[in-house]
């Protein structure tokens, strides 16, 4: 079958007056899928408590007089005054130190704050998208990952505070939308990068740049042979957008289905920031994934959407922030990667 013309620029993604509620809107990709809703003529309400998101992330967009900044705690509650069309459910703790750094609050992210952000689409009979991730897949034993497999998970190990949080979210999600009650989505996103990334955070990308801009040895888990598959941010967010406007169930894959093994990511890094760092070998994380790569079949079968940013042009426009956030400037911070991030 052929694929349908990716679906980033229907004109049904246009807002029409529409309202979107953003969790964890001053996230990371939380912040890039504020900007790609603006973009579309949509008035933007980011909720976030701040807690690995910044105000910094949407500076840029405070004054754009259809977006709006809301501090709060969406596992205490989520409250919004006016209409609601849309809600996206991007609030968790993402990247490994952050999760391991808060576990009990990731948990609550996907139980209580699920369960908050599923009650406000209720409540206006909004569409709802749960931002879950590639982690439900685990250290899969299929590869490339269907939506249709179950995945390997440790239920009790170091990861398991995200992994089984977002599994968590969709059961209740999709047991939301078995009862009648909200239409609601989910979709698993898979390794993002790009600017605004926390340096320190822990994400292999972010990790080996800042390395690299600063000398410092390129710190590769195992014997570098396990295998990531990198997703410019932008094309994320119009993922994220285009199957929250599809009006499909899901879930969907949203992904890059270029894998790249960490030795591989290592020399793209070097060319993209012109080093000449060594390689430094550390352990593996517990549970961490040898492979990760998305079938991307249903994706772009029912939504039409795949990437486009290469991986190339993604390291330079992402080394290019990185150096102009000052960077290089310090000395190491003696963080690491974990290469599933």
């Amino acid at each position: 079958m052929r694929p349908q013309q990716d679906a980033s620029d229907d004109p049904h993604l246009r807002a029409d007056g529409r309202r979107a509620v953003v969790t964890g809107g001053a996230g990371f990709l939380g912040s890039w899928t504020c900007e790609l809703l603006l973009e579309h003529g949509w008035r933007v309400v980011a909720v976030d408590n701040f807690l690995t998101g910044t105000p910094d992330h949407v500076a840029h967009l405070l004054d754009h007089p259809a977006f709006e900044l809301v501090e709060c705690d969406v596992n205490l509650g989520l409250d919004v005054d006016g209409p609601v069309d849309l809600v996206l459910h991007l609030a968790s703790p993402a990247s490994p130190v952050s999760y391991l750094r808060h576990p009990l609050d990731t948990l609550r992210a996907g139980s209580h704050g699920t369960s908050n952000a599923l009650q406000l689409a209720r409540t206006y009979a909004a569409r709802l998208l749960l931002a879950s991730t590639s982690e439900v897949y685990g250290d899969p034993l299929e590869h490339p990952q269907r939506e249709s497999y179950w995945g390997n998970v440790n239920p009790i190990g170091p990861r398991s505070v995200y992994d089984e949080s977002k599994r968590f979210a969709e059961a209740l999600t999709y047991a939301h939308r078995r009862q009648g009650l909200v239409d609601a989505a989910a979709v698993r996103i898979f390794n993002t990068y790009g600017p605004r990334m926390a340096v320190d955070d822990g994400r292999v990308v972010s990790t080996f740049v800042a390395q690299a801009l600063r000398g410092e040895p390129l710190t590769v888990a195992g014997d570098g042979s396990q295998t990531r598959s990198l997703c410019f941010a932008s094309d994320t967010a119009r993922g994220l957008l285009v199957a929250a406007l599809s009006g499909r169930a899901g879930p969907f894959n949203i992904g890059s289905s270029d894998e790249v093994t960490m030795l591989e990511l290592v020399e793209a890094v070097r060319l993209a920031t012109g080093s000449c760092s060594a390689v430094r070998h550390i352990e593996l994380p517990e549970d961490d994934p040898r492979v990760r790569r998305p079938d991307l079949s249903r994706t772009t079968r029912e939504l039409g959407w795949e990437p486009h940013v290469p991986l190339p042009e993604g390291l330079r426009r992402t080394v290019e922030w990185m150096r102009d956030s000052g960077v290089p400037s310090g000395h190491g911070t003696g963080f690491q990667p974990s290469p599933s991030t």
